[in-house]
């Protein structure tokens, strides 16, 4: 590391001569060895050259070592002043400005006008629940002692809060924007789309509008108001676009208005992967409107006609993989043809059986004791097996109302062990494919556990309903983030943002001026950001001089 002189002519012929502090590195393509400027510090004329002197000499008094001018005067000893996390705000910020984030968010703001940076502010709430989740309140604290936010010396919670607002108002364009920019960016597969749902609750017994209702809670929480999210997400595991709907909100209700917001984005010819939970008739057919196709799961033991005649259709099963054996099944000619692919998986099977034995030896002894009771102790037993969530389905009651095990029901289990039903309508996808892509719906299960636990989605402070979806856009954001470094590295978020957040910016301060510099890069920061193609951040970041 050096300070070099460069200058440049004037149309009058004079020299103006900079001074900038730099150091040599290796071109990766050509090998040439090339400076690389670290910090500007002006015009040569100007600079103070005695201050910047004794900045020097206590550098080098920090590194114990000799000042080269023993006779220039000694000045204050080098003090540390300040020593904030930097590495996980700036890895996440290098990346926002890789995918275009922040010029998508920067446009849609280019006719407002707002007293505090609202790009940067939407970017530390993003960055917040990535790093360190807290409430927007908490994030005021954060920013001013606990990260180094690049652009953003502090947080205002109200500006804060005005920031998603624009991002409630902004949110469907800003969506697409995204979407399009990181499609091109990272050369992502859209021929497949996973959609599912799931719920989050809110810390309070009572619904006090149309929005936090009671509903059906994949929480296990049904006492408590609640929103629906969902997302699709890419085979990659990127989520690609996010939506709210009251708590309320039944998953059979919402395919047609994501289909129509997807169909919206002209993605071209698109396969929707869902669960169970969408596979009604009407949903189907929303599926296959503009030439597209879907991938999804039929419950097995609902009784529909279709679906127990691909159960007991003949044919062997093919194996594809060491635990995963198929079954091609068409039931059904013309309009009404329907194409099905069984799956099997023996592994699970054995499970399955194994766990439904463990099952029926608690409970049968759990009957034998029955028989020993009466009265009041009998009825409460009684009540109680025949209301568990798990020996319920075993049970049945006799002509006298006692509770026996119900062999039929057993039996019937016992065919569907290890085993799962997927109706396509695409006839191209061989059943391997059919089979794969719906274990892929894994990808969205993955993406809803991190944005509960990584993200901490909940608690949800929020009480109007667009607060609630902008606080769902902001975990949305930082899910796509952490979702591309884990790809892109391998590693998993929790390791990289560990690693990251060791990388602090330091303040040193004398008599003579001022220092804020990074501490050094090891070999793992240097292998993650070569795998996500972005640069080392910069090691000096300011020098000031008294």
């Amino acid at each position: 590391m050096y300070i070099r002189t460069t200058s440049r002519m004037n149309k009058d012929g004079s020299k103006i001569s900079y001074l900038q502090l730099a150091h040599n590195e290796r071109h990766p393509q050509t090998g040439q060895t090339q400076a690389k400027v670290l910090f500007n510090f002006g015009r040569a004329d100007e600079v103070n050259l005695e201050k910047l002197r004794g900045l020097a000499q206590s550098i080098a008094r920090l590194l114990g070592e000799q000042p080269v001018d023993q006779t220039a005067r000694s000045g204050d000893p080098l003090k540390l002043v300040s020593s904030k996390p930097l590495g996980g705000a700036w890895l996440l910020d290098a990346l926002w400005d890789k995918l275009q984030i922040g010029k998508a968010l920067t446009r849609h703001l280019a006719d407002r006008r707002f007293a505090a940076p609202m790009e940067r502010t939407l970017f530390a709430m993003v960055a917040n629940r990535a790093l360190d989740p807290s409430s927007k309140l908490a994030a005021e604290d954060w920013v001013a002692h606990d990260v180094v936010i690049p652009g953003l010396p502090s947080f205002d919670v109200q500006q804060g809060y005005r920031a998603m607002d624009f991002l409630f108002e902004s949110g469907e364009a800003i969506q697409r924007e995204v979407f399009h920019a990181v499609a091109d960016l990272l050369n992502l597969e859209v021929d497949l789309l996973f959609f599912d749902t799931t719920s989050t609750y809110f810390e309070t017994e009572d619904e006090d509008d149309e929005f936090r209702r009671h509903g059906y809670s994949k929480d296990h929480r049904p006492d408590l108001p609640q929103v629906v999210i969902g997302f699709a997400v890419t085979r990659e595991g990127i989520p690609i676009r996010c939506w709210v709907w009251p708590g309320n909100t039944a998953d059979m209700s919402v395919v047609p208005e994501v289909k129509k917001d997807l169909i919206g984005w002209k993605l071209g010819r698109v396969i929707s992967v869902a669960d169970r939970g969408f596979s009604s008739d009407a949903n189907l057919r929303v599926f296959q409107q503009s030439g597209g196709h879907y991938i999804i799961g039929e419950k097995m033991s609902a009784g529909k006609p279709s679906v127990e005649a691909a159960l007991s259709h003949p044919g062997r099963f093919k194996t594809v993989r060491d635990t995963l054996e198929v079954k091609d099944i068409t039931i059904g000619d013309g309009e009404a043809r329907r194409r099905y692919v069984l799956v099997r998986n023996p592994e699970e099977a054995r499970r399955d059986a194994a766990q439904r034995e463990q099952h029926l030896v608690a409970l049968q002894r759990e009957l034998d004791g029955l028989k020993a009771l009466d009265g009041e102790a009998h009825s409460k037993v009684h009540c109680r097996l025949h209301s568990h969530v798990t020996y319920k389905r075993y049970l049945k009651m006799d002509k006298r109302g006692n509770l026996r095990i119900d062999k039929d029901a057993v039996k019937a289990m016992e065919r569907l062990d290890g085993k799962y039903l997927i109706q396509t309508s695409d006839d191209t996808l061989s059943s391997e494919d059919v089979a794969l892509g719906y274990k892929q719906l894994l990808k969205v299960e993955a993406a809803f556990r991190t944005l509960k636990q990584s993200l901490a989605l909940r608690p949800v402070y929020h009480r109007k309903e667009e607060r609630i979806r902008a606080h769902v856009l902001l975990c949305w954001l930082a899910l796509m983030l952490i979702r591309i470094v884990e790809n892109q590295t391998g590693r998993t978020w929790r390791d990289v943002r560990s690693l990251f957040q060791r990388v602090h910016l330091v303040k040193a301060r004398s008599s003579d001026g001022t220092v804020l510099q990074r501490t050094e890069l090891i070999a793992e920061h240097r292998g993650i950001l070569s795998a996500l193609d972005l640069p080392e951040p910069q090691q000096i970041w300011d020098i000031s001089t008294n």
